[in-house]
């Protein structure tokens, strides 16, 4: 079976992508890393809302488009092209999807609406269910929460927080609440922010059917590692189509060198290496949307083999560029750092094949 895009998907990319082009070019990206540029980053926000990817994944009953998660992943791919400095992965896939799945019809009504309206927007910590630490301890108890969650994801205009326990029930907290502490997790991606939250008695309202069935929480983390590995794929093609355009421009000895035999390689390899992660991305997602028994071995397989090959790409496209490819100049590294970090965002891929190889009984 061929996996690829239709053209509703290809034309939704297209329009992130050339708004991403239009909008935040390297030096854009290069001032909002470096927090220079706030107004701008919002403007960035604002417009690419305009283009409905915060309701990609909110049925059309709540207001939202009612997409599916391979119009989401198409989305993504750009979003990593990009270096976007935007929310993508938690706030508009993985709390839409936990809500739909772990919310009774009331709380359903309600926060979904909400998101379709942009009056609620969630951050997510989910990091205690597949990776707890022993000084977090997260805890519900009466409606209430405390303990800490780490690497949380999107919390640039959030309004609310959304976690999970070790046991995968799912509650949403106001950020306006009492009892909550924001530390900042600095990463080398610039790009993004990350915090980590502490919640000491902290009201929060827990989502209905999670109570007894961790299957949301299951669901959203599978399409967050779908979402993330889309983001490093898009952004080691870029890596990849700067090092091929390098390689014809810089000469040494009188040619490019791109003609020499090792830097052939090089580009062959990560070529190579890097098609098929497009057709491995796309069936998982597939895999996802039509809820096939084997879609958590698709995730596992499509987050740990895309996070290692774009790791690859990302260093070979860097030893492309020599000397170059370290400076701020070409501004390399934003792709190389956010490669860096996704390869951690929602499991590493140790994590992720140890998930794999329990869902088929190994």
């Amino acid at each position: 079976m061929y996996f690829g895009l239709s053209e509703d998907q290809i034309f939704f990319q297209d329009n992130v992508k050339k708004f991403l082009e239009d909008n935040a070019p390297i030096d854009v990206v290069r001032k909002i890393a470096n927090e220079d540029d706030k107004k701008t980053k919002e403007d960035l926000h604002n417009g690419i809302i305009t283009l409905g990817i915060d309701n990609i994944l909110i049925p059309e009953a709540y207001g939202g488009l009612g997409l599916d998660l391979l119009f989401a992943t198409a989305v993504a791919q750009s979003l990593g092209e990009g270096i976007a400095t935007l929310p993508f992965a938690g706030s508009y896939v993985m709390a839409p999807l936990a809500i739909k799945y772990g919310a009774n019809e009331e709380q359903r009504n309600f926060y979904l609406n909400e998101m379709s309206k942009n009056n609620i927007s969630f951050s997510v910590g989910f990091s205690e269910f597949f990776g707890s630490r022993n000084e977090s301890e997260l805890s519900f108890s009466n409606n209430k929460v405390s303990g800490k969650t780490f690497f949380v994801l999107d919390f640039d205009y959030a309004s609310h927080i959304m976690v999970s326990n070790k046991d995968g029930r799912i509650g949403i907290v106001s950020l306006d609440s009492d009892g909550i502490e924001v530390v900042d997790l600095i990463t080398v991606d610039r790009t993004r922010i990350f915090k980590e939250i502490i919640f000491k008695n902290a009201e929060i309202d827990i989502l209905e059917n999670t109570k007894n069935s961790n299957e949301a929480v299951n669901n959203a983390i599978d399409a967050g590692r779908i979402i993330i590995a889309a983001d490093s794929l898009g952004a080691s093609k870029i890596m990849l189509e700067k090092a091929i355009e390098y390689s014809k421009e810089r000469k040494q000895f009188n040619r490019a060198i791109g003609s020499f035999q090792a830097v052939k390689h090089m580009c062959a390899e990560m070529a190579s290496e890097l098609e098929p992660c497009f057709a491995l991305l796309w069936h998982a997602a597939h895999s996802f949307d039509n809820n096939e028994e084997n879609k958590k071995i698709m995730v596992c397989h499509a987050k740990s083999h895309i996070s290692d090959i774009s790791k690859m790409v990302s260093k070979k496209a860097t030893e492309v560029h020599g000397g170059m490819g370290f400076t701020d100049l070409l501004g390399l590294h934003y792709w190389f750092k956010r490669i860096g970090v996704n390869r951690h965002i929602l499991g590493t891929p140790e994590i992720v094949r140890e998930e794999a190889a329990s869902a088929q009984n190994l």
